[in-house]
């Protein structure tokens, strides 16, 4: 069994209202997030990483969505952050719309085998109505409830 997405996401790093307005003030904003909360990331290592992955394909994947993410020497776990954008985000996403919704994701290689895991639990609950729940949370213990329902269906 795999990892679940409320013990990737936990208070201290979601955003229930971003700062930022474009991509890179976001990646800015959700990067300093996890570093806040896992002291053992380095910011700058994390930023670097995550514009690589970026640069190669946008990881906005439709629907008011991005899930950015990158692989991280030496940490054996997956930290992650969520910002949610009310007005959106130009993303340059698949679909050209903008995003709402971002979860990040540093993927330590040895937890590589649980990443296609979160993965496909993030693509389950971009295809129910968690987003739009999740955009209308006013508190981020809402937004954990709806988090650890994924994890039943």
């Amino acid at each position: 069994m795999g990892i679940y997405l409320n013990e990737i996401f936990g208070p201290q790093s979601i955003i229930l209202n971003l700062d930022g307005k474009t991509k890179e003030e976001v990646f800015n904003e959700l990067a300093k997030a996890i570093a806040d909360v896992h002291s053992e990331y380095d910011y700058s290592s994390m930023l670097t990483s995550l514009w690589e992955r970026e640069n190669k394909l946008s990881t906005g994947i439709g629907s008011g969505i991005a899930i950015p993410h990158a692989f991280y020497e030496g940490i054996n776990k997956i930290a992650g952050a969520i910002g949610i954008s009310q007005t959106g985000i130009e993303y340059n996403a698949l679909d050209q719309k903008a995003v709402n919704i971002v979860f990040m994701l540093i993927i330590g290689r040895q937890a590589n085998e649980n990443h296609l895991y979160v993965l496909n639990q993030l693509s389950t609950l971009a295809k129910s109505d968690a987003p739009a729940m999740i955009i209308k949370a006013q508190d981020k213990e809402t937004v954990m409830d709806i988090l650890s329902r994924i994890q039943h269906e």
